[in-house]
């Protein structure tokens, strides 16, 4: 009925590669922040289908938390991405190297 916990580790897995791949080839602040989002949500992957396979609920409830880190990661990150686009006119992360206090 169910699929077994290697298909949700091989998920998760693809899941998490996607993110690091995005992570390192991308310039945009935005894709960062997506890629980001695709790791923690592997990990969640991850959380669900071992609370599921051992029966308990500790997975699920990390899962939960792991998903609250992630919303305050987001709302940082869209600060930090206006204050780029007010400095740059342009949210190429490259170009945050020119930034003096």
């Amino acid at each position: 009925m169910f699929a077994p916990p290697e298909a949700y580790l091989v998920l998760s897995a693809a899941v998490f590669c996607i993110g690091v791949f995005g992570l390192l080839t991308r310039k945009n602040a935005l894709l960062f922040l997506m890629s980001v989002e695709l790791m923690l949500n592997a990990a969640n992957i991850n959380l669900v289908a071992f609370s599921f396979y051992w029966g308990n609920i500790t997975g699920q409830t990390f899962s939960l938390f792991t998903m609250a880190l992630a919303a305050a990661e987001v709302a940082i990150g869209i600060g930090i991405i206006l204050v780029l686009y007010r400095n740059f006119n342009d949210i190429d992360v490259t170009e945050a190297t020119t930034m003096r206090w």
